[in-house]
């Protein structure tokens, strides 16, 4: 089962939607409940990085999820925001994050690229910096969708499982025991997206 977070941020109908057509047992979780006895959890968001921490506050769902993540040693994916919630702090405002993922989110700065955008919006290839079971072959073309003006810093490199690039390098994707986050969105990423929601739910079936 793996039960998507539903505390107010963000349209988790995508990620159902997906879930569903690849023949996986996936739900909203709400509630403290359909937190603790989640076989994987997703953690989505788009946003600003405060307002997603103050919405998990609110909805009440904060304490069971770290329960979950530190104590049960459930699987959880982080997706865009989400993946940024997984740190310790953001440039963008005060919250603390989870701290699941040591280290600090950040913005785009390109002070030698004036005329690169921000936020980076498109279509990006993957490096990979590890092996990680979300990219089983490391070899395999690997192309995500992303959208967003921040980025994670780990504070240790091992954490990072790939890169992208838009002006430099940057954490595309993280991984520390049974903690997973991606920058990008694979419930946009077509082919790509579906296969690593796949591998996803195969670790919590492992």
């Amino acid at each position: 089962m793996v039960s998507i977070l539903d505390y107010g941020i963000g349209n988790i109908g995508s990620l159902l939607t997906m879930c569903r057509k690849l023949g996986l047992e996936a739900v909203a979780a709400s509630t403290p409940e359909s937190v603790l006895e989640a076989g994987a959890l997703v953690l989505p968001g788009v946003g600003h990085f405060d307002a997603g921490m103050r919405a998990l506050e609110l909805s009440g769902l904060r304490s069971h999820l770290q329960e979950a993540v530190q104590e049960k040693r459930t699987p959880i994916l982080g997706i865009c925001l989400g993946m940024q919630m997984l740190a310790d702090k953001s440039e963008e405002g005060t919250e603390a994050g989870l701290g699941f993922i040591p280290g600090r989110v950040v913005k785009f700065a390109f002070p030698d690229e004036p005329q690169r955008k921000i936020p980076n919006m498109g279509w990006l290839e993957l490096r990979n910096i590890r092996p990680c079971s979300l990219f089983p072959d490391p070899e395999e073309e690997s192309r995500f969708y992303f959208v967003h003006s921040y980025h994670m810093l780990c504070d240790n490199l091992d954490y990072v499982v790939a890169q992208a690039y838009y002006g430099d390098w940057f954490t595309a994707a993280v991984n520390r025991n049974n903690v997973w986050g991606t920058q990008f969105h694979p419930e946009k990423s077509h082919r790509y997206g579906m296969a690593l929601l796949k591998n996803f739910a195969r670790l919590a079936r492992a």
